[in-house]
C-alpha cells in the first residue's frame, strides 16, 4: 500500500475521526484510494496536498477501510475489502485549479456515487459525506 512521503519522522499518525474546522470553506470531498498518512499527521497531510498542487488548501477528514468487493450476486468477494483510503476535502476557492491536477491522484466523492462503487464504505462514512452534486 503506497504511503504519501513524510520528511519528519517526529509526527504522529491523525485519529481517525479529525473533522475539518469549517465544512463550509471546503466543500468537496475528495478520497485517495489505497493510500496510508504513513507517519504524517492532519497537518503533514495539508503541506504535501499544497505541495504537491501548488498551494491548494485541504482539510483532512479521515481513513477508511474498505468492505469487500461484490460478486455479480451482490456477495462478498474473498480475501477483498480493508484497503485504506483517505479522505479529505478542498476548500471552495481552491477546486477549479486542483481539478484537472488531481486526476490520476485521488476521486471526488461524487464519482463514487456515480460509478456505483458506494458498497465498499460503511454505511456511517455515506451517512457523514452525502454527495453534493
Amino acid at each position: 500500500m503506497e504511503q504519501i512521503p513524510n520528511n519528519n519522522q517526529d509526527e504522529k499518525i491523525v485519529d481517525n475521526d479529525l473533522q475539518p474546522k469549517d465544512i463550509n470553506y471546503y466543500s468537496q470531498v475528495c478520497v485517495i484510494q489505497g493510500m496510508t498518512l504513513g507517519d504524517l499527521d492532519a497537518e503533514g497531510f495539508k503541506q504535501y496536498v499544497a505541495d504537491k498542487f501548488d498551494g491548494v488548501r485541504v482539510n483532512f477528514l479521515e481513513e477508511v477501510k474498505t468492505n469487500p468487493d461484490l460478486d455479480s450476486e451482490g456477495e462478498a468477494v474473498p480475501d477483498t475489502g480493508g484497503r485504506n483510503d483517505i479522505f479529505f476535502n478542498v476548500h471552495t476557492d481552491d477546486i477549479p485549479r486542483f481539478a484537472v491536477k488531481r486526476l490520476g491522484w485521488c476521486k471526488w466523492w461524487e464519482d463514487v456515487h456515480y460509478n456505483q462503487q458506494t458498497f465498499l464504505y460503511p454505511q456511517e462514512i455515506l451517512n457523514k459525506y452525502p454527495k453534493t452534486w
